[in-house]
């Protein structure tokens, strides 16, 4: 058994709690010289109802998603990680990530953050990082910020 990561998968949602992930993924995958997969999921049940209204606003989001992971991409690669793959992906996040994503790129590690953006849907049905806990098939890294953040 390797006690080396060779594929991490982060998921990045602009939160302060991703970021950290962020930031602390680029260490792990460094101290591995392995591959850091940052995937952003656009939550279509969260604005279903908007959009009757508003059309654009699947646009604003995978614009604003793929906007996101080419920072953090950068970043990354700035900060000496070889390999960096982006991925934007639509549905429930707490199935995106563990299971498709996860798969796709042969995870070894998913990092997250222990809160996201969605504190409605934590407060409803429970955070997505406990999802990815429960349903991934690797090692699972879930960051806290400080709490003088």
């Amino acid at each position: 058994m390797s006690m080396k990561y060779q594929n991490i998968l982060v998921a990045v949602d602009g939160s302060k709690e991703a970021e950290w992930s962020f930031k602390k993924s680029i260490a792990i995958a460094k101290r591995n010289d392995a591959a850091l997969n940052l995937v952003h999921v656009i939550d279509t049940r969260s604005f279903a109802a908007i959009e009757a209204y508003d059309r654009s606003i699947a646009e604003r989001a995978a614009k604003y998603g793929n906007e996101l992971l080419e920072e953090y991409k950068k970043e990354a690669a700035e900060a000496g990680v070889k390999q960096v793959n982006t991925f934007v992906e639509y549905g429930s996040p707490k199935v995106i990530i563990p299971k498709d994503v996860a798969k796709q790129v042969e995870a070894d590690l998913i990092v997250c953050g222990a809160t996201g953006l969605n504190a409605m849907e934590r407060f409803l049905i429970g955070s997505v990082s406990e999802h990815i806990t429960r349903a991934a098939n690797c090692d699972v890294l879930v960051v806290r910020t400080d709490k003088g953040e």
